[in-house]
């Protein structure tokens, strides 16, 4: 099993910046701490189904965004602390929303992702 936790969302202003983590740990991430998973970042918007932000491979050498999110949202990871990240910057308050990660294989469908966090709340004020 798999255990997810988000942390690092916040109220901006619109133009700032947010730094969200996601810490994993579980059975299946190695003693020697690398993590074998894909991982990704989605949202959800209230009254919206939840959207593709970015994914990465479990090696970091790649990565998809969202065309709504790129040049400006940067997805990354350090293995050696089971730790993904998503720095987000020029904020817009359409990037409102709860923003999940998740834990499975590379792509941009959510059913590709069997493990999942309990989400942060991003909110960005005009």
């Amino acid at each position: 099993q798999v255990q997810l936790v988000e942390s690092g969302g916040g109220l901006v202003q619109a133009g700032g910046s947010l730094r969200l983590s996601c810490a994993a740990s579980g059975r299946t991430f190695s003693s020697y701490g690398v993590s074998w998973h894909d991982m990704g970042w989605f949202r959800q918007a209230p009254g919206k189904e939840r959207e593709f932000v970015a994914t990465i491979s479990w090696s970091g050498t790649n990565t998809d965004l969202a065309d709504s999110v790129k040049g400006r949202f940067t997805i990354s990871r350090d293995n050696a602390k089971n730790t993904m990240y998503l720095q987000m910057n020029s904020l817009k308050p359409e990037d409102t929303a709860v923003y999940y990660c998740a834990a499975g294989d590379f792509g941009r469908n959510p059913t590709v992702y069997p493990y999942w966090g309990q989400g942060t709340q991003v909110t960005v004020s005009s």
